[in-house]
């Protein structure tokens, strides 16, 4: 199945949610904000999305710095 992921095509397996798309990807759930198909999603929420054929996912990273 493939996703776009910040503008670029990505091939992922069947019943992949969110959260564990984050965790494949080494990155930490605390540390992003989850942007699906225009809209934010909620934290509590990743667990449930199984993310589908075709859906635009964009993964904001906080980044420190000063």
């Amino acid at each position: 199945m493939q996703i776009r992921v910040n503008g670029s095509l990505e091939t992922i397996p069947f019943s992949l949610s969110i959260k564990e798309y984050l965790l494949n990807k080494g990155l930490k759930p605390e540390s992003v904000v989850i942007e699906l198909n225009g809209q934010v999603v909620k934290r509590e929420q990743w667990e449930k999305i199984v993310l589908k054929e075709n859906d635009e996912l964009e993964v904001l990273r906080f980044v420190g710095g000063g």
